[in-house]
């Protein structure tokens, strides 16, 4: 701050911006303001990458003796920054405001430096860290989305589940099907014999009534 340190409107907590570095994925941090003094006190934050970062509140009024968070998210990155080292700076600005003063109240010139109040300024250096020095790291308000791991392994238990059924069915079907054409072709078997014995009686009788007739006459 460009204050002297004793006389420091807020208090930012943690010194600096920390985010989880995923491509295709966002990140946040939030960061804690709190409000040194008897006095209503109004922030503002600014940064060097507006495209980058969606920053809510990025203006407010922190009652006194009072705090306020602000969280800042990285929006979702399609390529890896150089070296994973990162230029941005965010600045947050901050100054006395009447009592009872609300966030849509405060004039479009309220943190202009024009000499007529006094602007203090608070300066924040931006850091990437992988994955896998997340956990190592215990600075306040370090935080990442959720890990969808268990919602995945889940998904792909419940796939596998459809899939163990689909084939169960289709062996069912499958056996039906087999049993169905045993069934017929026993049928088809069955039936041979029968015809066959058919025209061994007929031509029997046809010979038989010959033979009458030979006899007869």
């Amino acid at each position: 701050m460009t204050a002297d340190g004793n006389n420091q409107l807020i208090s930012v907590q943690p010194n600096d911006l920390k985010f989880v570095f995923e491509l295709e994925k966002p990140s946040f941090c939030d960061l804690k303001v709190v409000n040194n003094t008897e006095h209503h006190v109004a922030f503002k934050v600014k940064t060097t990458s507006p495209k980058k970062y969606f920053v809510r509140p990025n203006t407010g009024v922190v009652q006194p003796l009072d705090s306020s968070v602000i969280r800042v998210t990285l929006q979702a990155q399609r390529e890896y920054p150089p070296d994973m080292q990162c230029k941005d700076k965010f600045l947050l600005q901050s100054t006395v405001v009447p009592s009872n003063t609300d966030v849509d109240d405060l004039p479009a010139d309220t943190f202009n430096k024009d000499g007529t109040r006094e602007i203090q300024e608070c300066k924040l250096k931006v850091f990437y860290v992988t994955p896998s020095t997340r956990g190592n790291s215990d600075d306040e308000g370090f935080k990442s989305y959720p890990e969808k791991g268990t919602d995945s392994n889940s998904n792909v238990q419940h796939l596998k589940d459809e899939r163990d059924a689909a084939v169960r069915q289709t062996l069912q079907l499958q056996q039906e099907l087999d049993f169905l054409k045993r069934r017929r072709q026993r049928r088809n078997d069955s039936g041979f014999p029968l015809i066959y014995a058919f025209v061994v009686g007929l031509i029997g009788i046809l010979c038989g009534f010959v033979l009458n007739l030979s006899l007869s006459s």
